[in-house]
């Protein structure tokens, strides 16, 4: 029988997860990372086009999650990944097993979960994580899932075997110094590895994400505004688009609050130089995630001498590289030839404990 490997990513802005992997090649979805709670099963209406969301049953509850979930939100919606322990929280399980609803299968053989390099290194909190995905699960509409499986890895090691096998330079990647640069929602990630060995002493994150940056945007129009403005959403489209948004019907320019939400960025990188210094030694900068395209500046002007590597799709870079891992874990453990040629150590060591 063959083997089912996927990977999820429950980042604190978005869950992405490989929903389906043909002839070693990843399909990749994604979702918003917003967990609403309620007591019942939300009945859909009679007009209207249907809302694409499911109900995960975890604990007394039964948690909305989804890409239509937005209409599920409350009047307060409190973010409750927005904390450094979110892993253990019951939203978090339910946007994982969400996520493996929309994969469509009865099992999964092995599933590989990313977290955030500074939750990695707790490893009573990656042991947790594992215990409490392994085993059967009740998922939406009556269905089940069996994870016989689970390993937990740091977010941007799967960036890492991302840009190796996107480039064909996985050989060289083994022998060289790397730093992997993952500006998400709410962490800031960088890790520092030697070849596929994590540089643990060099690695870590920090509470400065692409959430703060929307926060920071967000405060100065409402200072401007004279209101309680929070449209994260609104926002965070507009810096990508680089289009004004409309606010109380009106185009507003939000150039005015850039240069102290740039800040944001630049404070980041200042805290992972204490650890990787002018990055002399270092022979790959790679830039992934949600938020690379508004802290690269940042970043190339802390390493004006290198060239900083980006992938094609950031956002999907480390759970792409999940999948590899998983897939290379997977054979490694049946005693067939991993295809890369290297499982991620991140992986092996947690297969050890």
């Amino acid at each position: 029988m063959e083997q089912i490997v996927r990977a999820v990513d429950v980042g604190r802005g978005n869950t992405k997860f490989v929903v389906t992997c043909k002839d070693g090649i990843p399909k990749c979805e994604m979702f918003p990372s917003e967990a609403h709670p309620t007591e019942t099963q939300h009945l859909q209406e009679g007009w209207g086009a249907k809302r694409r969301t499911i109900g995960i049953p975890v604990g007394d509850l039964i948690y909305e999650v989804g890409p239509d979930v937005h209409l599920a939100a409350d009047v307060f919606n409190a973010n409750v990944l927005q904390h450094d322990r979110y892993c253990e929280t019951d939203e978090y399980l339910a946007l994982l097993l969400g996520a493996l609803y929309y994969m469509n299968v009865e099992r999964i053989d092995l599933l590989i979960i990313g977290v955030p390099v500074a939750s990695f290194k707790l490893k009573k909190l990656v042991s947790l994580v594992e215990k409490r995905v392994e085993g059967e699960h009740a998922l939406a509409a009556g269905r089940r899932i069996r994870i016989a499986k689970a390993r937990v890895i740091a977010q941007p090691s799967g960036a890492l075997m991302s840009y190796g096998l996107a480039h064909n330079r996985l050989a060289e990647i083994r022998k060289e110094r790397s730093l992997i640069v993952d500006p998400g929602r709410r962490t800031f990630d960088w890790l520092v590895t030697q070849g596929m060995h994590q540089v643990e002493k060099r690695s870590n994150s920090v509470n400065r994400g692409m959430f703060d940056v929307l926060q920071s945007i967000a405060d100065g129009i409402g200072r401007a505004t004279n209101s309680q403005f929070r449209d994260y959403d609104l926002i965070d489209t507009a810096l990508r688009t680089r289009k004004n948004p409309v606010i109380f019907q009106k185009e507003y320019d939000i150039s005015q609050h850039l240069p102290l939400a740039r800040k944001i960025p630049e404070q980041a990188v200042a805290e992972m130089m204490h650890y990787v210094g002018d990055a002399g030694d270092i022979r790959n900068i790679i830039l992934v995630g949600g938020g690379a395209f508004f802290f690269k500046p940042a970043l190339k002007t802390a390493f004006p001498q290198h060239a900083i590597l980006e992938l094609r799709e950031p956002l999907y870079a480390n759970v792409k590289g999940f999948q590899y891992a998983g897939l290379d874990l997977a054979k490694s453990l049946t005693g067939a030839a991993p295809q890369s040629g290297a499982v991620l150590d991140a992986i092996a060591e947690g297969d050890a404990r």
